[in-house]
């Protein structure tokens, strides 16, 4: 049997978890606590939060583009991969040591995204990216486990009744906010609707044809 390799250990900050980077038979996964957040075989669901996202857009050449949630990338290389060579794509990444392991542990898996000319780094938290000032076609919030947070409490003020208000008004308009979930939660839907945004709810697979169910909220900005 193969032993699971411990790779590194982070903080969280505001958190007195830790998380963990694992290599195991050439897979990577990030832990905290008893608890996977994230796998390097695993990431079907995150690339479809972009897909979906970018398909309700339609074409907007140069599209400025948010990513809430650096994880092991694949959200931001899935995104790369859909907008034109003109676009920024700025991601946020509350913890420091995250985006050390994109740089010299994990960033493979996903091709590399962070060396992309589009991208522009912001290492705090994405509440801070949220100005209201209408900067974005697109803000991906793939932020903890969803709209409950698991690694950081703090992250649930993310996805409250004001924080949505300030993301439909940091939207252009036909803007499109989409949120990754590990499971369903008909109240944020609600909570989307009363931020007068346009809601659709997908269910998809975490490995896309197979795996355990995810949610994604795509809620536009008529």
């Amino acid at each position: 049997m193969i032993p699971r390799e411990l790779l590194a250990t982070a903080r969280m900050p505001g958190n007195t978890g830790e998380l963990r980077c694992y290599r195991h038979d050439g897979d990577f996964a990030i832990w905290i606590g008893g608890t996977e957040l994230m796998s390097s075989p695993v990431h079907g669901s995150e690339e479809q939060m972009a897909e979906l996202a970018f398909e309700r857009l339609g074409p907007r050449p140069g599209s400025q583009v948010l990513v809430g949630g650096l994880g092991m990338g694949f959200t931001l290389a899935r995104t790369l991969a859909l907008v034109d060579a003109t676009a920024v794509v700025e991601v946020a990444e509350l913890v420091p040591a995250v985006v050390e392991w994109n740089r010299e542990l994990i960033g493979h898996c996903a091709g590399h995204p962070l060396r992309d000319e589009r991208v522009r780094l912001f290492v705090g938290d994405v509440r801070e990216r949220i100005t209201g000032k209408g900067a974005y076609d697109v803000v991906l919030l793939d932020v903890d486990n969803g709209p409950e947070g698991l690694s950081r409490r703090a992250n649930d003020a993310i996805y409250d009744d004001r924080s949505l208000v300030a993301l439909r008004a940091s939207l252009r308009a036909g803007g499109v906010l989409a949120v990754w979930s590990s499971a369903d939660d008909p109240r944020f839907a609600g909570r989307l609707r009363r931020a007068n945004f346009d809601v659709e709810t997908h269910h998809v697979r975490a490995r896309r044809t197979k795996g355990p169910r995810r949610t994604i909220w795509i809620a536009a900005r008529e």
